[in-house]
């Protein structure tokens, strides 16, 4: 009885000591690199300062800065109750009225694509008009570029998230726990973001305990298992595709084609991103819209060829919109694609701001069911229009429409990666692939 007595003692003694190591603890500074700015779109940073009206997942569409919403007139009109006591980092309460300027500044972005016509306040509510249904709108106000923000005098942002700007200098940027958050402090004290980092320094500095997060490239995936780093991965959700202006040598849609069955996916798949993601000739990913494999993917050199015909070829330039080394390797490997074809292609050098006929773009995905992701696509490569359709037949056929003109032609689809310190607890990523702090800790915090 009494060793039975001393091995339970013993058993609850590490329950509760396992208990104690994973419990959330409050404090504490989470240090990131990142190779980019923190405040691009897809940034970091940006969700952890901004809140939008709704939220997207796997469990569909959440409330956020909106409470309920509902539609009107066909999908033509919306309207977004605002959560009540909603305060920005500065103090001022939300309103209807400073969404409204919120989602208007949004929209005079050159390419924000915004899905509706008009928004305006209406008392406690937010109320969107279109020319054309929006039935998807809900999930497209979760994308952070209609994220709500404001700018103080200074010029600088505030929000209503988990974190508030409180330095940013040097390329580094620093963000405050926001004790007053509507969904609830965050665990952490603050966020340190450290940008314009190589990832060969990011991976040295985690080994040393100078970084908690750092950035794990797709094609380096397996050289991150390899020296055993704690990565998590998302889902696709980076598209690789190359653009074509439909001028100048590319004005015929035969010319436009010849260049996009020159081009090898599988080259680029094995050789430059190691295997990683998937290989696409769509818009949205396989898993995502069940049809994507319909779109074939083959390279057929000699129909390229027989496209293009004898007629000489003035030399166009490919940009890569990513100024990083893989991607220049891989616009790199689509000039030698092009060049077999027989066009004559030079790659611009790297940030190079020149007008090119040919880019190479990553393209970001944030929804996340079949309908609002293509409507997002769409917006992000300057397609106008909204999709109107919900089943996957309708939704083949729209996307089949603009990928007939041979002026976009996706590649791969990527996951993004991320690699966290041993001291990191109960980190996720969202449904983009971008860290969720509010929610992670630091061991040993106090």
């Amino acid at each position: 009885m009494g060793r039975r007595f001393v091995t339970s003692a013993v058993l609850l003694c590490a329950a509760l000591s396992a208990c104690a190591r994973t419990r959330p603890h409050y404090g504490g500074t989470v240090r990131i690199e990142t190779q980019g700015d923190a405040w691009q779109p897809d940034g970091i940073a940006r969700r952890l300062v901004l809140d939008t009206l709704t939220t997207a997942g796997d469990a569909g569409v959440q409330p956020a800065l909106a409470v309920r919403w509902e539609s009107q007139d066909a999908d033509h009109r919306w309207e977004f109750w605002i959560r009540p006591g909603v305060h920005f980092q500065n103090g001022e309460a939300l309103t209807s009225d400073a969404v409204a300027a919120a989602l208007d500044a949004a929209c005079a972005h050159e390419g924000a694509g915004c899905p509706w016509s008009a928004v305006h306040g209406a008392g406690p509510s937010v109320v969107f008009t279109s020319d054309a249904p929006a039935p998807d709108l809900p999930e497209l106000l979760a994308q952070t570029q209609f994220a709500i923000a404001q700018q103080d005098a200074s010029g600088a942002v505030i929000g209503t998230g988990p974190f508030r700007v409180t330095g940013y200098a040097n390329g580094a940027l620093t963000l405050t726990a926001n004790d007053d958050c509507w969904s609830g402090r965050p665990f952490v004290d603050e966020v340190d973001v450290a940008t314009r980092r190589t990832i060969r320094d990011q991976w040295l500095d985690l080994s040393v305990g100078r970084a908690d997060i750092v950035e794990v490239p797709p094609e380096l995936l397996r050289q991150a298992e390899q020296q055993h780093l704690n990565v998590l991965v998302s889902r696709p959700v980076d598209l690789l595709a190359l653009t074509i202006a439909p001028n100048g040598s590319f004005a015929s849609r035969e010319m436009r084609q010849a260049a996009a069955l020159a081009v090898d996916r599988t080259a680029l798949y094995n050789v430059i991103f190691e295997k990683q993601g998937e290989v696409t000739a769509s818009l949205l990913p396989q898993e995502l819209s069940g049809y994507a494999f319909l779109f074939p993917v083959d390279r057929d050199l000699d129909r390229a060829r027989a496209l293009r015909g004898g007629a000489s070829v003035p030399t166009v330039t490919l940009s890569a919109e990513d100024t990083g080394a893989t991607m220049q390797l891989a616009a790199e490997r689509l000039a030698l694609n092009l060049h077999e074809a027989g066009f004559n292609v030079q790659v611009a050098p790297p940030g190079s701001r020149q007008t090119a006929v040919l880019a190479l773009r990553k393209v970001h995905l944030e929804a996340t069911t079949p309908q609002a992701a293509l409507d997002e696509m769409l917006a992000r490569f300057g397609q106008n229009g909204t999709v109107t359709g919900t089943d996957a037949a309708s939704l083949w056929q729209t996307e089949r429409g603009v990928l007939d003109q041979e002026a976009i032609v996706p590649l791969l689809w990527l996951p993004r990666a991320w690699a966290a310190g041993e001291r990191v607890r109960d980190l996720r990523l969202a449904a983009d692939g971008e860290p969720l702090l509010a929610d992670a800790s630091l061991e040993g915090a106090k």
